[in-house]
């Protein structure tokens, strides 16, 4: 697919489903979030630019503790519901921008942090995003990523992005922390931190319900699932209630960037 296909395949995809992703307990909280926050080491004046946002999760943990949020998404519906979050909570500090992660519509030194909460393994041009990030970041701004990444092990990373895009056609792939390091330093940036993080099991039903997945290629799914080889059953914790899967995981990470301050 180019990248007007997949773009629109995320539009509709993201669409249909914004609301299960307000309501998604795995998205709206998280050891996570309350790490990006750690990491960010925010003042209390930054101007922060949240990219994908989403249902709004991320730039609402850090709007009670910056200046200003602005939050992107490719996504119109997206956008809205996340607006609806933030007016329900009081929060007034937060602007909504629909756009494409890698063409903003931001002038150059524009934030001082710049975040990305499990999305990126639905863009169409990873590297381009990274780029776009480090155009907007001042100066000793900080960049910070937080996704799903792929194993080394060639195996593993086609199984895992294998089931992810069954689950999600939206699903364009989940990079390796290697991929997304060269891609970072190539845009001028300086890598300080790559953080394996562990996130809680995908419970099966639920996670397949998020994506809005017909029920005749979810059971395909589970017969796949259940029959994976050994090291992918086991590496991916595909756990199994009888004739069905329980639950499975995959491999998240967080990884801090900065863009170094002018020198001279």
């Amino acid at each position: 697919m180019d990248k007007e296909q997949i773009q629109e395949k995320a539009r509709a995809q993201f669409g249909a489903t914004a609301q299960r992703y307000a309501d998604s307990a795995r998205h709206a909280a998280g050891d996570d979030l309350t790490r990006l926050l750690e990491l960010a080491r925010v003042r209390g004046d930054e101007d922060v630019l949240d990219i994908a946002t989403g249902a709004g999760h991320t730039a609402l943990a850090f709007a009670p503790h910056v200046a200003h949020v602005t939050a992107s998404d490719l996504t119109p519906r997206m956008l809205e519901v996340a607006a609806e979050l933030a007016a329900a909570r009081g929060v007034s500090n937060i602007r909504f921008v629909q756009t494409q992660a890698e063409a903003l519509p931001f002038s150059p030194a524009s934030f001082d942090l710049v975040t990305c909460r499990v999305a990126p393994h639905h863009f169409a041009d990873p590297a381009a995003f990274v780029r776009e990030s480090a155009r907007v970041l001042r100066p000793g701004g900080h960049f910070l990523l937080d996704d799903q990444m792929a194993p080394d092990d060639p195996e593993l990373d086609e199984f895992v992005n294998r089931f992810e895009r069954w689950r999600d056609g939206s699903h364009v792939r989940a990079y390796t922390a290697r991929e997304w390091q060269s891609w970072i330093e190539a845009a001028g940036m300086q890598v300080e931190l790559v953080e394996p993080f562990v996130r809680d099991p995908y419970d099966f039903p639920d996670w397949t319900a998020r994506s809005g997945m017909p029920a005749d290629q979810r059971d395909e799914l589970e017969r796949w699932l259940l029959a994976a080889p050994a090291r992918c059953a086991e590496y991916f914790a595909i756990r199994r209630d009888g004739d069905h899967v329980r639950s499975l995981r995959a491999d998240f990470g967080i990884i801090v960037a900065r863009k170094p301050e002018v020198s001279g």
